[in-house]
C-alpha cells in the first residue's frame, strides 16, 4: 500500500513490524520477517533515508518509528516539493525547444537540411516513420497526449510497433490519464504492455513526440494544429532538450497497472489537484480539459464533484477554501 509513496515491500515490512512492536533488533525482524540480516539493514537505512525511522533518545543505537501520521505526511511534502522543482525544469526545457522548432518550422516541405526535415501531409509522415522505425537498434521513446487517440492512428501505428516489439525494441509510450477511460486507447496500451512495451500515464504530458534511439526526434511543428505538419530532426540540442522532457514526464508518471490513487494527506488524485490548479490560474474549463485530455463537460462535472466535498457554492469561494486546506 506505501509502495506509491516509495517504500519497498521489505521496508513497508520492516515499518510496520517496528510501530507494532518498537522493542524489536534486527535480528528479531529477520527472524519475525523471515529476511536475512542484509535485506534487513538495507530496508532500516531506506526506512532512515525517508525519515520514517529516527534514533530513539530513550535507548542511544536503537532506532524508533515514526509514526504514520507524521512520517507519511513528510514524505508527501518532499514528494511534492520534488515534483515542483521537476514541473519548473520541464517548463523551462519545454520553452528552450519551442524556441529550437520555430527556428526550422518554415523549411521548404519534404526537403532536408542539415540532418532536419519539415514532413507536410500524413502520407509523408508516415513513410519517414516507416523508414525510421525499420532502421530502429534499440529504444523508441513515444508521448501521446490528448487522452483518446483516433482509431486510424491506432491501425497505423500497430503494425510498427509490432515489428519493433518484434526485435525487442524496448518501446516506451506517455499517454494522459484520460486514456485510461477510452477503451480503444486502453485496449491498445494493454495490448503494447502485454507484448513487452511499457505504458505510463499522467494528468499533463509535454506536446506530441517520438524519440528514436535517443538520436533522431519527430515532433508536430504546430502542437495546437498538427495539420501543418511535423518536424523530423537529428539537431543534437533539440533531441537532448526533448529527451530530458520525456524523462522528466515519465519519471512522475504512473504505471499503466497502477491504481491512481489519492493523496493521503489531501485525498486528492493527481488529476483532481491538477484541475484545481489550472483553474486558480485562470484557465477556462475549455482550455484546462484540453491540458488534461478531457472535455469540458468532465472538467464542470469534476469540479462540481470537489466543489461539493468543500462545501463551496461557487468556484471563488472553493478556491479559498481549497488554499486554506492546502490544496493548492
Amino acid at each position: 500500500m506505501l509502495q506509491t509513496l516509495g517504500l519497498g515491500s521489505t521496508a513497508e515490512a520492516l515499518y510496520r513490524a517496528m510501530l507494532t512492536d518498537p522493542s524489536l533488533g534486527v535480528a528479531e525482524l529477520g527472524t519475525r520477517l523471515g529476511l536475512p540480516e542484509s535485506a534487513v539493514r538495507e530496508g532500516l537505512n531506506e526506512l532512515v533515508r525517508l525519515t520514517l525511522l529516527r534514533e530513539s533518545r530513550d535507548l542511544p543505537g536503537r532506532l524508533r518509528a515514526v509514526s504514520p501520521e507524521v512520517g507519511l505526511a513528510s514524505i508527501v511534502r518532499h514528494q511534492e516539493i520534488e515534483l515542483a522543482k521537476r514541473q519548473h525544469e520541464l517548463a523551462t526545457s519545454k520553452a528552450r525547444v519551442a524556441e529550437a522548432v520555430a527556428e526550422f518550422s518554415d523549411l521548404r516541405p519534404n526537403t532536408p537540411v542539415d540532418g532536419t526535415q519539415r514532413l507536410v501531409g500524413l502520407d509523408a509522415i508516415q513513410a519517414e516513420l516507416e523508414l525510421l522505425a525499420k532502421d530502429l537498434t534499440f529504444e523508441c521513446l513515444a508521448v501521446m497526449p490528448g487522452g483518446a487517440q483516433s482509431q486510424a492512428s491506432l491501425d497505423a501505428s500497430r503494425p510498427l510497433d509490432q515489428e519493433a516489439l518484434d526485435r525487442n525494441i524496448s518501446l516506451l509510450t506517455l499517454y494522459q490519464n484520460s486514456a485510461r477511460h477510452d477503451p480503444p486507447t486502453y485496449g491498445y496500451a494493454r495490448w503494447l504492455t502485454e507484448n513487452g512495451g511499457q505504458v505510463r500515464t499522467a494528468p499533463i504530458l509535454p506536446p506530441r513526440m517520438l524519440i528514436f534511439d535517443r538520436k533522431i526526434v519527430l515532433v508536430p511543428v504546430d502542437p495546437l494544429d498538427t495539420k501543418r505538419g511535423a518536424l523530423c530532426t537529428r539537431e543534437t540540442a533539440i533531441v537532448a532538450s526533448l529527451l530530458t522532457i520525456f524523462q522528466q514526464a515519465w519519471g512522475t508518471a504512473v504505471p499503466l497497472g497502477a491504481d491512481q490513487t489519492a493523496s493521503p494527506e489531501t485525498g486528492l488524485t493527481t488529476v483532481e489537484r491538477k484541475l484545481l490548479s489550472l483553474l486558480a490560474a485562470g484557465m477556462t474549463d475549455e482550455v484546462a480539459g484540453r491540458r488534461l485530455g478531457i472535455s469540458a463537460r468532465t472538467v464542470r462535472r469534476q469540479m462540481a464533484g470537489l466543489m461539493e466535498r468543500l462545501g463551496a457554492t461557487s468556484r471563488f469561494e472553493a478556491g479559498l477554501k481549497a488554499a486554506q486546506r492546502g490544496w493548492l
